[in-house]
């Protein structure tokens, strides 16, 4: 009875969540409710969960819950730490959970809230989660290795050395974004500059708590922890309010650039029990509270989605970023569907940490899953927003103008109204002197998620929302951002160690300054680039961050393809070669638009020429030409790693089929003789 009872439960699950689907994809003109999109991503995920994790983990991949981990057998409390499943959960996913779910959904909702619903919600249950979770179980059973060492192992020298590189170049490309995206949101923002720099010895404090005060005292630890975060936050109204407490956290782009390098390289080289797991778990509550109360809101409330289900700017004309509607959608939003950096952590940090293999599918899949209905929660955050105020936000000067009645005039003339007066009192209201041009997804986030809480909760706390979702924002990135540098440190000490083995020792203090020092200043390259550019970074920057981070999740599952067929498991290859056609597809075709498209707000090439011609022209004020030689530098440099990424994908793909079919035929001709 009680068989045929979850049967029942689970079809009245899935016809509801058919239900919710298909109206948010047949809603054309009239007006949709937010909870439509809450019931279908809640829906969509319980069945896959249930069903298509469990038979992942049973048939295909077969864990095994008796098996030791590297965390037990290479146990050295340096980074090989038996750790509870909770912490590692909490770990891994404010690791895995950066810019990507927040901003690329902000983002992409220039192009109306359909294409980002469809793509979030199909992407990450057959794609993003199957990546995070295979991933995960692969490198657990090879003690640990990173996605570039392991595809070097599984997939040959060719393939495995291109993996490698183009790995570690992703690395630093998706890094530098993170770094990007936090300091547009902090730049003059003393209440969230304080905030977010307070995050950092309260983690450290909890580190030392859970180490050598009260050692194992979890829950005491993590309340404790999060009451000093909920006091930060409004220890930097407070800050803000005051005149001479603020100037010491009012900080230009650069400023705060140097900050995040120097911070960086910190989480890199400091012991993992004493930043890295702290700061990550602790966020995690902040993440997942602050998206549970989010998600309540919107069903008390039942806001009306503002944004249209399609604008006109899927023809790639749009003021946020250039590209059309296929394939750039999917490389906007990147980590809320699938995401190659995902891989790293899963094949960096988190292996290192897990105790048990049949944590694999909560820990990989549901992780991803959760990242997910984050991406959900931010678009619909976006959407409820006026468009006029949405594109006020993160229009850039270099497109609608420096001064603000330019803006607003642009802004019209797109046909989404918007005023003046209307922006000045939405700035002071959130505690801002200005809202124009905040470009980089994570200011208009704020904005839609203090006007819900503010509906919800009181609206004479806006500012305190506002701020409270910056640093929800912040720490969401910072976490990515420091536990990314401590991958690339492993993924470099990798590489070196194939050609001087004493180096790939992950625990010799040499190899940990040098290795960091090396990360940090590469990726700290392309944030500068970023902070130098006159349209904030995200033109420039977040097109190829997209493209490199599916090109990384295109690597890793060719390597999980190349394991299966190598395993005889070639039946269930196409659990990861779908997706991995899939990105192939959209990763070729957007490198080379990016590269070759001859509109310079989406060609490299084209807007090198173009600031090329301005100078040559006398367009370019003579203060700005030194800027505007990088610039063109810059714009040269990406096309160059654009196409270099490319070559590299391709490689490993070929060889991935070269070396699977190869030693297929190999066991066959054993077997049959």
């Amino acid at each position: 009875m009680k068989k045929y009872f979850k049967n029942i439960v689970w079809i009245l699950l899935a016809l509801l969540g058919a239900l919710a689907f298909s109206t948010i994809a047949l809603s054309r003109n009239e007006s949709i409710n937010a909870v439509w999109f809450i019931t279908a991503a809640v829906c969509i995920y319980m069945i896959a969960y249930r069903f298509y994790a469990s038979w992942i983990a049973a048939k295909v991949l077969v864990i095994d819950e008796h098996r030791k981990t590297p965390a037990l057998r290479l146990q050295n409390d340096k980074d090989f730490i038996p750790t509870d499943k909770w912490i590692v959960f909490g770990h891994h996913f404010a690791a895995i959970a950066g810019p990507g779910p927040l901003v690329g959904p902000t983002l992409a909702a220039q192009f109306g809230y359909l294409p980002g619903m469809l793509w979030i919600l199909i992407g990450a249950v057959l794609g993003g989660a199957v990546q995070d979770m295979t991933t995960l179980f692969f490198s657990t059973r090879r003690n640990g290795k990173s996605l570039g060492q392991m595809a070097r192992d599984e997939i040959g020298v060719i393939g495995g050395t291109a993996s490698l590189i183009g790995t570690f170049l992703i690395m630093v490309i998706l890094i530098a974004v993170l770094g990007l995206v936090v300091v547009n949101a902090m730049k003059h923002s003393p209440w969230a500059t304080s905030t977010v720099a307070a995050t950092i010895p309260i983690a450290i404090f909890i580190g030392i708590y859970l180490r050598s005060i009260r050692t194992g005292r979890v829950l005491e630890a993590s309340l404790i922890g999060f009451g000093l975060l909920l006091l930060a936050v409004f220890a930097g109204g407070l800050i803000d309010h005051s005149q001479t407490l603020r100037t010491y956290f009012d900080h230009d782009s650069l400023t705060l650039a140097w900050a995040i390098i120097f911070y960086g390289f910190a989480a890199a080289v400091l012991p993992v029990w004493l930043l890295l797991a702290p700061r990550d778990y602790l966020s995690t509550f902040v993440k997942l509270g602050t998206v549970i109360v989010l998600a309540v809101a919107i069903i008390t409330l039942q806001p009306e989605i503002k944004m249209p289900a399609l604008t006109q700017f899927t023809d790639g004309t749009g003021p946020i970023f250039g590209g059309s509607l296929f394939p750039f959608v999917f490389i906007t939003i990147a980590c809320g569907s699938i995401s190659g950096f995902h891989s790293l952590i899963a094949s960096g940090t988190t292996p290192k940490l897990l105790d048990n293999e049949k944590y694999i599918p909560m820990i990989g899949y549901g992780a991803m899953l959760l990242e997910s209905f984050v991406a959900i929660m931010a678009l619909i955050a976006a959407t409820v927003l006026e468009p006029g105020i949405f594109f006020a936000i993160n229009s850039p000067a270099g497109v609608v103008g420096s001064e603000a009645v330019d803006a607003i005039q642009k802004i019209n003339s797109w046909g989404f109204k918007v005023t003046v007066e209307e922006m000045e009192l939405l700035a002071k209201n959130m505690g801002e002197t200005s809202l124009f041009a905040r470009t980089g997804g994570a200011p208009s986030l704020a904005v839609g998620m203090a006007n819900i809480f503010g509906k919800a909760f009181g609206t004479n706390l806006l500012a305190m929302w506002y701020h409270f979702a910056i640093m929800f924002e912040a720490i969401f990135i910072l976490t990515t951002l420091d536990a990314g540098t401590r991958v690339g440190r492993f993924m470099l000490q990798d590489m070196i160690g194939n050609i001087y083995p004493k180096f790939g020792q992950t625990s010799w203090m040499p190899s940990i300054i040098l290795s960091s020092a090396i990360v940090v200043s590469c990726w700290g390259y392309f944030l500068y680039i970023g902070v130098i550019d006159p349209n904030g970074g995200v033109n420039i920057l977040w097109p190829l961050f997209g493209i490199a981070n599916q090109m990384l999740a295109a690597i890793a599952l060719s390597v999980g393809t190349g394991i299966l067929i190598k395993s005889n498991k070639l039946k269930y290859a196409w659990v990861t070669g779908l997706p991995l056609i899939w990105l192939i597809i959209v990763t070729t075709t957007a490198a080379y638009q990016k590269i070759f498209s001859q509109d310079i707000r989406v060609g490299f090439l084209a807007a090198a020429r173009d600031l090329t011609d301005k100078i040559n022209t006398g367009l370019i004020e003579d203060n700005k030409i030194s800027i505007t030689h990088q610039l063109i530098f810059n714009q040269k440099l990406d096309a160059f790693i654009t196409l270099f990424l490319l070559i590299i994908l391709w490689t490993v793909v070929i060889d991935m089929l070269r070396i699977s079919f190869f030693k297929k035929k190999v066991i066959s001709y054993v077997k049959s003789n």
